[in-house]
C-alpha cells in the first residue's frame, strides 16, 4: 500500500513539469510527510473545446464515491488494487471516466524486522526524478450543504496499488504503481473509457526502478514534517 509520501515541489513547478495549463483551487504547500485525508496536488485532462487541457488540481486524499453518504469513508479508501479497480463499486466508475497523475518526490514503507520492529524506509528514484501515482479522482456532494454553495462539491482521490516487485517485496508486498513519463497522455486520456483499453493500460505500466533508505522514525508520527524526513538515518 501507500499511507505517506513527500510532496514539497511548487506549483510552478509542476505545472512544468507536467505541461498543464492551470493551477485550480487552493494550494495544499509542501510536505514531507502526506497523510491520509490531507489536500494534494493531482493531474487531470479534459476536453476543452475539442481540445485536451491537462490541470493540476487539489483534492483530498481519499476518494469519496459520489454515492457515498459520509465523507469517513474516504479515509479507508486511500488506495486501489490495480487488480480489481475495474470491479469495485468504489472506484470502477472513476476507473473509467476519471483516471489522475498524483505527483510525489517518494514515499515511506514500513519493513517488518526479524524482531518484529517496523524499520521507516523511503523508496524514491534513482535519480530523484518526480514520481507520478496512478490515480483515481472523484467529486462526492455534501449532503448537508445547499446546492449553490462554494464547497458543495468534494474532490477526492485514491493512488492505484500493485503486487511489489522482488527487490522491494521485502519491505511490502503492495506498492504504488507509477506510471512512466511517456505514459502520461494515455493514462490521463479522458476519451480513452473503455474497460478492455484501461486493463490494457494497467497491464502496460512497467515496474519502476526506486531506491529504498532507512529514515528516521519520526515519520512515523504525522506531526512531524520537514525537509529532513526522507534523510538517511
Amino acid at each position: 500500500m501507500c499511507g505517506r509520501y513527500v510532496m514539497s515541489r511548487a506549483t510552478g513547478d509542476l505545472l512544468a513539469y507536467y505541461d498543464a495549463v492551470e493551477a485550480v483551487g487552493s494550494e495544499p504547500g509542501p510536505s514531507w510527510n502526506v497523510a491520509p485525508t490531507q489536500n494534494v496536488p493531482i493531474v487531470t485532462e479534459k476536453l476543452s473545446e475539442d481540445v485536451l487541457e491537462r490541470r493540476l488540481l487539489t483534492a483530498r486524499w481519499g476518494l469519496v464515491p459520489s454515492w457515498a453518504k459520509d465523507v469517513k469513508i474516504g479515509s479507508r479508501l486511500i488506495n486501489a488494487r490495480s487488480e480489481t479497480v475495474l470491479e469495485k463499486p468504489s472506484f470502477r466508475k472513476a476507473a473509467v471516466k476519471r483516471r489522475a497523475l498524483m505527483p510525489a518526490e517518494g514515499y515511506f514503507e514500513w519493513e517488518k524486522a526479524p524482531d518484529g520492529k517496523k524499520i521507516p524506509t523511503y523508496l524514491h528514484s534513482e535519480t530523484d526524478e518526480l514520481l507520478s501515482f496512478a490515480g483515481l479522482y472523484e467529486f462526492w456532494p455534501d449532503p448537508d450543504l445547499p446546492e449553490d454553495h462554494e464547497n458543495k462539491w468534494l474532490l477526492s482521490c485514491t493512488i492505484l496499488t500493485t503486487t511489489a516487485q522482488d527487490s522491494l517485496g521485502h519491505i511490502h508486498d503492495r506498492a504504488p504503481l507509477i506510471v512512466p513519463r511517456d505514459m502520461y497522455a494515455d493514462w490521463l486520456d479522458p476519451e480513452t473509457t473503455n474497460t478492455a483499453d484501461i486493463q490494457q493500460l494497467l497491464d502496460a505500466i512497467p515496474e519502476p526502478v526506486l531506491t529504498p533508505r532507512v529514515v528516521s522514525d519520526r515519520v512515523n508520527s504525522v506531526r512531524n514534517n520537514g525537509p529532513e524526513l526522507p534523510d538517511p538515518a
